[in-house]
């Protein structure tokens, strides 16, 4: 895992100066549902920097769902990406399997199985999976204003 500041040209606009993107890194062993709450924590303590505390929750929610679904429905290791800057959040889960992420619609008798995405699509600002050579990442961003 590597969490850290790293200088960025984030450039404010107004000032002319340029202000860090604060960074998280972790890879995810393939079907360590362990890795969820941990992946959490580790958001929580890089989400110290960004300066909507309101969307926070949110955030923690929808890495918890992207993480999730990477281990349950690949059978591959997979990599958390989240970059913090001015601009926003930015959450990015990669895994090593072709197949992309299916959106279903949950049925009220299903218990809590096939909401993540339909989460995800509602609540994110911006949402959307990226094709690899191998594998895919399913990505979110929350803005730094309100949506």
């Amino acid at each position: 895992m590597t969490v850290g500041a790293t200088p960025a040209d984030t450039g404010d606009g107004e000032t002319g100066g340029t202000r860090e993107a604060h960074r998280l890194r972790r890879e995810l062993a393939r079907a360590d549902l362990a890795a969820v709450p941990a992946a959490r924590r580790e958001l929580r303590a890089l989400l110290r920097h960004w300066d909507r505390p309101d969307r926070s929750d949110i955030a923690e929610l929808l890495t918890s769902e992207l993480v999730t679904n990477a281990l349950v429905h690949t059978d591959d290791d997979a990599v958390l990406t989240v970059v913090v800057s001015p601009r926003g959040l930015r959450v990015e889960v990669r895994d090593f399997m072709a197949r992309g992420p299916l959106m279903r619609t949950p049925t009220p008798d299903e218990d809590t199985g096939g909401r993540g995405l339909v989460l995800v699509r509602s609540l994110a600002d911006a949402w959307g999976v990226r094709a690899h050579a191998v594998g895919k990442s399913v990505w979110f961003e929350l803005g730094s204003a309100a949506a």
